[in-house]
């Protein structure tokens, strides 16, 4: 999802092998290219913008790419994600993703090539980890735009996250209810993030009169807020 932490107290082909590689369950609809603008605060300060883009680069290839930029008082964040991925069969087949945070802290990047001729994925230039379907850090956004349109209710995804490591990311909804955003007035669906014993809380509002675009974003750590990200503009 769309990630915007400050440190601390601020926000923070082989073609036969696909079949094998990519889980069923990552159908895609027909993908639409978007541009999504939001603006960032917490507890009512402003703290930046972030961005949303999904590009067809020809034939059946995208690129889905995020930045943001925030800071509050002495503070700074800036994240950049990018997806390269092609629409398989409809399926979601990632084959690049970079990760990169500069800003307040030690600075981090990550890039991966997930290959499916050896069944491996290429973690930076020095380690490997056996591919197994897992896809990146922000590529199942997509897919949970395609299960809510089809009605569904949970979903799950085996994700290399932007340390390079296996994790699960769960979903669930949790209701329907009407936002008034930057961007206007929405009628969404609520979907809240599935964790297991932690402090964190995030709620996530999908709005289908924009093809299921996200349009707000909400983060609790033990009660308090830590980030609400909100649409400001839309085009596809």
């Amino acid at each position: 999802m769309i990630n915007l932490y400050l440190p601390k107290a601020t926000l923070r082909i082989n073609v036969l092998l696909l079949g094998l590689l990519i889980p069923q369950s990552l159908l895609a609809l027909e993908l639409t290219p978007f541009e999504a603008h939001y603006q960032a605060s917490r507890s009512g300060m402003n703290l930046g913008k972030a961005s949303q883009t999904l590009t067809h680069l020809g034939r059946n290839q995208y690129k889905f790419a995020y930045h943001s930029e925030a800071s509050f008082l002495f503070l700074s964040d800036k994240r950049t994600e990018e997806s390269l991925f092609s629409l398989v069969d409809g399926k979601l087949v990632p084959y690049k993703y970079h990760f990169s945070r500069s800003g307040t802290g030690k600075d981090k990047a990550i890039s991966l090539v997930f290959d499916a001729r050896r069944q491996q994925i290429q973690v930076n230039a020095d380690d490997t980890l056996p591919w197994q379907g897992e896809i990146d850090n922000q590529l199942y956004q997509l897919d949970v735009r395609s299960g809510l349109a089809k009605g569904e209710q949970e979903f799950a995804y085996q994700t290399i996250n932007d340390r390079g490591e296996l994790r699960q990311q769960k979903f669930r909804v949790v209701g329907k209810e009407t936002l008034t955003l930057p961007y206007g007035e929405l009628a969404c669906i609520k979907l809240e993030k599935v964790r297991e014993d932690s402090p964190r809380e995030t709620f996530i509002w999908f709005a289908p009169s924009l093809d299921y675009q996200m349009v707000r974003l909400q983060q609790f750590k033990e009660g308090d807020e830590q980030a609400d990200i909100q649409l400001t503009k839309f085009s596809r």
